[in-house]
Parts: structure tokens; C-alpha cells; sequence
């Protein structure tokens, strides 16, 4: 039980690291703006703000992603679960199951393209002239993050009978 609640805190801690790093990501979109409005006030250019902007945009989101499962922001189909009554347990097998495939599928794709981006030295199309697979790394490192979830909770499901998602609102405000 000692190992069991050590993964548990690794994994946690793993998935608040992602909302960390996105919160900071989302903090470095608001100095890239207001660098951008002060170079624009004094007459002079910052290159490239805008795909920075976006890069940092696209790496919140990837790292949230796993974040916001693990805290039931997802949007998740729990009226239809709740209706299924005492065979809700197969429905949330069924919607883990495929997400935990489709996330999986996905993050093994954002690695691949993220290799290509490297080896055939990709460069974004912008003023910044960014190595393109220094952008993606945030896509993919997120998307293994979101699949680690999604095995995380299925497992959970399958040998607890629960997938330990810490807030669903609908469920709460039904007394589950």
C-alpha cells in the first residue's frame, strides 16, 4: 500500500506540474503582449510577438490538459453515465477506454512529428524563423502527460472501480 500511495503522489504531482507550467506559459503570453505594446508605443518592432505569443498559447493548453483531467474540468458526458444507473460502471470503462486510446494515439503522432520537424530542421514561416520542433516539444511532452492520465484513471477504474477524478460538478450536485 506504501508503493501505491507513493505513485499516487508522483502522478499528482506529475499532473500539477503540467498546471504549473501552463500557468506560467499563460503568464509569459501577457509580458510577450505588453512587450509588444511598449515596443509599438516607443517606434520599434518586436518580431516575431505574435508567433510567440501563439507558441506559448499552444503550450498552456497542452499542458493542461492532463491537469485539467485529473481535476474533472473536461467536459465529460456524466448525465448520460448518470443515467445508466447501476451499469454506469461500463460506461465509464467504455469512455476511458477510448480516451485512453485516442490520447495515447495522439501523443505518439506528436512525437513522431516532432522528430520529423528535427531531423528535416523545420522552421517556422514567421519573422521568429523558430526551429519548429522547439514549439512542438511543449505539444508533445503534454499530450504524454494526457495519456498518463487517461491510463492512470482507466487502470483505476478497472482494479478500484473507481478513476479517482477529484471534482464533477453534475455528479456532486446529485449527492454522488
Amino acid at each position: 500500500m506504501a508503493a501505491a500511495r507513493t505513485l499516487r503522489r508522483i502522478l499528482d504531482t506529475f499532473y500539477l506540474i503540467g498546471g504549473i507550467l501552463a500557468s506560467l506559459f499563460l503568464i509569459a503570453i501577457l509580458a510577450i503582449i505588453v512587450l509588444q505594446m511598449l515596443a509599438r508605443w516607443t517606434g520599434h518592432v518586436f518580431p516575431g510577438a505574435t508567433d510567440y505569443a501563439g507558441y506559448c498559447m499552444a503550450a498552456a493548453s497542452f499542458f493542461a490538459f492532463a491537469y485539467a483531467l485529473n481535476h474533472g474540468a473536461h467536459i465529460r458526458v456524466s448525465l448520460l453515465l448518470t443515467g445508466l444507473g447501476r451499469h454506469r460502471w461500463w460506461g465509464e470503462l467504455w469512455c476511458f477506454g477510448i480516451g485512453t486510446a485516442i490520447s495515447t494515439w495522439f501523443a505518439w503522432y506528436a512525437i513522431r512529428g516532432n522528430q520529423i520537424s528535427w531531423r528535416f530542421k523545420e522552421l517556422s514561416q514567421g519573422l521568429d524563423a523558430t526551429p519548429m520542433w522547439i514549439p512542438q516539444l511543449s505539444m508533445s511532452i503534454g499530450t504524454v502527460m494526457l495519456a498518463v492520465a487517461f491510463w492512470d484513471h482507466l487502470v483505476r477504474l478497472i482494479f478500484t472501480g473507481s478513476h479517482g477524478i477529484t471534482t464533477d460538478l453534475v455528479d456532486q450536485s446529485q449527492g454522488e
